[in-house]
């Protein structure tokens, strides 16, 4: 792997989760805003460290760990960058299960923004707001498919498929209670201790889906970390000045779901054997999110 790989790699890191942690940040924002200074300051803080090095740091250490554990700690951290012939076949035979895994969970949750979500702008996607037999039908039938063509390569695969659509509901039904919630959280008479609690859960709920999508990029736990701590940085950063900013952006949410839904297809193509370039997710995201950028901007300027 060169340095040009790395830089890319990263960079496509950083942005993927900078646009799959806005709402995280909008949420962030409202609740902070109704805790003391001293407290706001200890979560941007501690709570920063706790993001990038506990829950994007620790986790896709600990998956790629239970993928191959014949790899150990050292060699789960390690593994992308050793000339280990061991650890390099450990990673090549377990890599389809958790890409595999990845891939359904990130098709989900397109899913569930397709049919579950209100979307900005146009009318005729309404039709799909709240209808669940939509959703839960689609996930069903596309689960059933990629089972049955896992069973045709390696079975332990399907179990792979099977496992990211479990993480999927388990992580989304930590999302919905947190929605609930929330408003709950925006009473000034709660304790700040209280709501940081709240924060770092739905942090952690959250980062799911930058940690999954982050393997697609790569399977290199040190890159992951830099990559997502980088764009935990600066989602941080929004949620203290540029918040409102943000939310102007309004098409930045669907270039966040469609490059989640060509990073699940490439991890799911990836995991049935299919040789995918390592410069393709990170161009695929940057082209995605520019042209909704672009929108964007173009939206703002038509609405002045």
């Amino acid at each position: 792997m060169n340095l040009l790989t790395i830089i890319i790699i990263v960079a496509g890191l950083c942005l993927f989760e900078v646009i799959n942690s806005v709402d995280n940040a909008i949420i962030n924002a409202q609740v902070l805003s109704t805790m003391s200074k001293r407290t706001r300051r200890w979560f941007l803080i501690w709570g920063m460290l706790f993001a990038v090095f506990v829950v994007r740091g620790l986790l896709p250490w600990v998956i790629v760990w239970i993928s191959a554990p014949s790899l150990g700690p050292i060699g789960a951290l390690t593994a992308t960058f050793s000339n280990n012939v061991n650890i390099l076949h450990s990673i090549e035979r377990s890599s389809p299960i958790l890409l595999m895994g990845g891939g359904v969970f990130l098709l989900f949750l397109f899913l569930h923004w397709i049919f579950l979500e209100k979307k900005f702008g146009k009318k005729r996607e309404a039709s799909f707001f709240e209808e669940k037999i939509w959703f839960f039908g689609a996930a069903l039938v596309i689960l059933a498919v990629i089972t049955w063509f896992s069973f045709q390569i390696r079975p332990i695969i399907a179990f792979g498929a099977i496992m990211g659509s479990v993480v999927f509901f388990i992580t989304n039904a930590f999302k919905q209670n947190a929605e609930k919630n929330r408003g709950n959280l925006m009473k000034k008479n709660l304790s700040d201790i209280n709501k940081i609690i709240y924060l770092e859960i739905l942090d952690a709920t959250f980062s799911m889906d930058g940690v999954l999508g982050a393997f697609a990029f790569t399977l290199s736990v040190p890159l992951i970390i830099l990559g997502n701590g980088l764009g935990a940085f600066v989602v941080r950063q929004f949620t203290v000045k540029n918040i409102n900013t943000i939310k102007k952006y309004v098409y930045l949410k669907r270039g966040a779901m469609l490059s989640i839904l060509f990073l699940g297809m490439i991890m799911i193509f990836d995991g049935f054997g299919f040789n995918v370039p390592v410069w393709l997710p990170p161009i695929v995201t940057f082209l995605v999110v520019g042209y909704f950028f672009y929108k964007s901007r173009e939206y703002i300027k038509k609405n002045k």
